[in-house]
């Protein structure tokens, strides 16, 4: 997560990939690198408009998308996005215009104060401080404070400790593991897409799966409260490197299913014994799923039994 944003100046992508393009109809995108600047540039074959790009959003591992700013000073969404599973450009998810009007519409999308706000508020830490964007002072990627709040009195409280003062208080800080199972799955729902985001963004399908926690809260083992044995953070720790090998969640899944068919379930594990296998759980029960816009496959994080020709639940 220390990663999920940087400078363009500093984006691996594009000094992987100095010369990237894309074309649709007589539209030719180009982002060009030299390893300290990154034009964006669109054509139409009689007219080019052409910035630099200030900001890179997300990770090469799977796709990153492009933010510039024009004249006027507002904030512009590059059209286009690089992809790692085709090692160039395409359409930015959501944003693709097969018939653009003009090159300026064919380059980008101009992005409201509100919508930055909330960008960076995910990308970035100490980005909003008293409401308001703060460019200049932000600080790159999910530090410790984007999730835990400001620790300058908690620091302080730890050094006292330290020097031997064993009344110190801890100092204020803020610790998502004491939240109830809903109230932890919306925590990292606020930037990973909570039920009500998905709900209200009219995002269905195979699409749904970049939810990871809108998926989650409608698998059936959920339950109405949720279950804290399933919330995100039982699964994957934010301290450390993603896992992304199946048999790293056997033992989140045995924490609630019994290991042997035929065996009873118990209060402390009420699901019943898989008959197929006791390991590599979610490369059956949370399979991955296509999502054509990213060009890449996702882990669907509704927890299920898969049956063919069953239609993929929204």
């Amino acid at each position: 997560m220390a990663r999920t944003v940087s400078r363009a100046a500093d984006a691996e992508a594009l000094h992987t990939h100095p010369n990237l393009t894309f074309t649709v109809g007589i539209y030719r995108y180009l982002i060009k690198s030299d390893g300290q600047h990154s034009l964006y540039s669109v054509s139409n074959g009689s007219e080019t408009l052409s910035s630099p790009l200030l900001w890179a959003f997300g990770t090469p591992r799977v796709g990153q998308s492009y933010l510039f700013k024009r004249d006027d000073g507002h904030f512009y969404e590059a059209r286009v996005t690089y992809f790692e599973s085709l090692k160039n450009l395409g359409f930015t998810p959501s944003r693709d215009l097969a018939s653009p009007k003009n090159v300026e519409e064919a380059m980008d999308r101009q992005v409201g104060s509100a919508e930055i706000s909330r960008c960076f508020g995910c990308h970035t830490t100490a980005s909003n401080i008293g409401g308001k964007f703060d460019e200049e002072h932000l600080i790159l990627g999910v530090t410790c404070e984007a999730c835990h709040g400001p620790g300058a009195k908690h620091v302080a409280a730890m050094k006292t400790l330290m020097n031997g003062n064993l009344n110190a208080r801890q100092g204020d800080i803020f610790n998502s593991a004491y939240l109830s199972p809903a109230d932890s799955v919306d925590f990292c729902g606020a930037c990973h897409g909570t039920w009500w985001d998905v709900k209200l963004s009219g995002v269905k399908g195979v699409s749904t799966a970049r939810s990871a926690p809108y998926r989650l809260v409608t698998s059936k083992c959920w339950g109405k409260k949720g279950d804290t044995r399933i919330t995100c953070i039982a699964c994957h720790d934010p301290h450390e490197q993603l896992q992304t090998e199946s048999a790293a969640y056997d033992h989140a899944c045995l924490k609630c299913h019994v290991t042997t068919p035929g065996q009873k379930p118990t209060a402390e594990r009420p699901g019943a014994a898989c008959p197929v296998a006791a390991r590599n759980c979610t490369s059956c029960h949370m399979q991955k799923v296509y999502v054509p816009e990213m060009h890449d496959k996702f882990t669907d994080h509704r927890i299920r039994i898969e049956r063919e020709g069953e239609p993929f639940p929204d």
